[in-house]
This record gives structure tokens, C-alpha cells and sequence, in this order.
């Protein structure tokens, strides 16, 4: 028979082992949360320089890096309200060309580009002169209805900031079918490598004269290879589109990926100003 000075040291015992039970279990639940938040900020300040190293601005045939995906397993994040109207009626223009379109714009002229978007109107002041191949162009595909009802299909809110367009499907790997050269890559306000904000350039696939439709709005300065032809500025009133674009966030909470607003372009036009 166990005696009561043995049952209380038994009872002891069971009470250590217990507690040295929970102690163990404690420490092994706060490594794996360790090691999850460890593995989570390492994604995030690898994705953050990817974005950078890869090029985010690239367009046609490089579809690897034509549009963000959302990891395999992770949970969307939670959308914010869309600040933008619904589209106008009307399709996308199915149009093609075998090349470039002969440069019939008057290059002492000064030009503006209009952009009426379901979030408001974007204008730009076009660099005629500096960019003439890239303006005629502009012209030439809004005289088509090349953009009319196009999706911006990409927005990055991670040390790149910009709005990309220009792309009938959507998808980051369309194009009219020929392609310009690179224009203006030594412009002034091209400084220390950096976009400023306002600026309205030219994607490409990351090789020389290879721009074709699609462009980029940038909304904050952003680092960048002066490597995409500059050739417009974006209007006070355009700016606060974009900035109200950029408030609703994108679609993958990663930095790179679809406009959480439903950016289309209903109407875009090029004219002397």
C-alpha cells in the first residue's frame, strides 16, 4: 500500500512531467511560427527584388514574365472597393499589322493623347519631337480603335510603381504585330536611373527596338534602366486617376499583379494640341 508521503511525491512528479510537457510543446509550437514568419519575409524581399531584376515592364514574347500569378496554395488576398465605373459597351478590336505604320504625324506639332478610362479621364502630353516613331504610332493604333475597351492588365505597388496598358488581350503578351524602336532614352528628366512620376513610357521584352502596344503610367518615381522609350507626361487630373488607381491596391497582395480597380480604356484618341 502506497503510503501518503509517497502519493504526494508521485503526484509531484506527474505535475513536473506535465508541465515540462506543455514547456516542450511551447517550444516547438514558437519555432515553427518562427520559421513560417521566417519563411514569409524571405518570399517577400526575394518577390521585391525580382520585380526589380527581372524587369516588370517587359510585353509580347517574353510571357514568363507577362503577368503575376498567385502562388499555388496561398490564400487571395482581400480585394479593396473598386473605385471605377463599369466599361462602356463594346468589344475589343481584333486588328494586326505586318509593320510599322509610315510616320505621317507632323513632328514640329505638339500632340495629346486622351485616354478615357472607366476611373476618369488620363491625359497626356506627347514628345513629339523626341519620340516621333513612338507618337506616330500612338496615333496611328487610337485613329484604329486599336485601345478602345482594353484592359490595363498590370499594376506594381512595390518599389516599381506604374500602371501597364496597351495590351487588346489582356494577357501581357499582345502587340499590333510590328514593333519601334527605342526612342529618347537619354531624356532630361531620366535621371540617376529612376522614372519620375507622370511619366508615360514605353514596354518592351527587355530587347533593343522590340516596344510594341503596350505602355506603362508611372504614379510614384520609380527605379528603372533608362531602357523604355519615354514619351509623354501625364496631366494633373491624370495623376489623381492613377493615384486612386493605385489606392485599390492589385490582385495578388505581392506587389506585381491585375488592378483591384476595373481600369478600361473605353476611348483612347491622339490629336494636335
Amino acid at each position: 500500500m502506497v503510503s501518503q508521503e509517497q502519493r504526494r511525491r508521485q503526484l509531484a512528479r506527474e505535475k513536473f512531467l506535465r508541465q515540462q510537457q506543455r514547456r516542450t510543446s511551447a517550444r516547438q509550437k514558437a519555432r515553427m511560427r518562427n520559421s513560417v514568419i521566417a519563411s514569409v519575409l524571405g518570399v517577400v524581399v526575394i518577390g521585391s527584388v525580382a520585380l526589380y531584376t527581372t524587369g516588370v515592364l517587359k510585353n509580347d514574347d517574353d510571357k514568363s514574365n507577362a503577368s503575376a500569378k498567385v502562388t499555388p496554395g496561398a490564400s487571395a488576398p482581400s480585394k479593396a472597393a473598386d473605385p471605377c465605373e463599369k466599361p462602356a459597351g463594346g468589344s475589343v478590336a481584333k486588328l494586326n499589322w505586318k509593320q510599322e505604320p509610315a510616320v505621317t504625324i507632323d513632328k514640329s506639332a505638339d500632340y495629346k493623347m486622351k485616354l478615357a478610362t472607366t476611373c476618369g479621364d488620363i491625359g497626356v502630353a506627347l514628345k513629339t519631337a523626341a519620340a516621333p516613331h513612338t507618337v506616330n504610332s500612338f496615333n496611328f493604333l487610337a485613329g484604329k480603335g486599336y485601345f478602345d475597351h482594353t484592359k490595363c492588365h498590370r499594376l506594381t505597388t512595390n518599389n516599381i510603381y506604374v500602371l501597364q496598358c496597351g495590351d487588346p488581350t489582356g494577357s501581357g503578351s499582345g502587340g499590333p504585330g510590328y514593333t519601334i524602336p527605342d526612342e529618347n532614352l537619354k531624356d532630361e528628366s531620366l535621371k540617376k536611373n529612376v522614372y519620375p512620376a507622370g511619366t508615360v513610357a514605353m514596354a518592351n521584352t527587355g530587347q533593343a527596338h522590340s516596344g510594341g502596344s503596350q505602355f506603362f503610367l508611372v504614379y510614384q518615381d520609380s527605379p528603372l534602366p533608362p531602357t523604355y522609350t519615354p514619351f509623354g507626361t501625364v496631366d494633373a487630373a491624370g495623376m489623381k486617376v492613377l493615384k486612386k488607381i493605385a489606392t485599390a491596391g492589385e490582385s495578388t497582395g505581392a506587389g506585381d499583379g491585375a488592378p483591384n480597380a476595373t481600369v478600361v480604356i473605353n476611348k483612347a484618341t491622339v490629336a494636335k494640341s
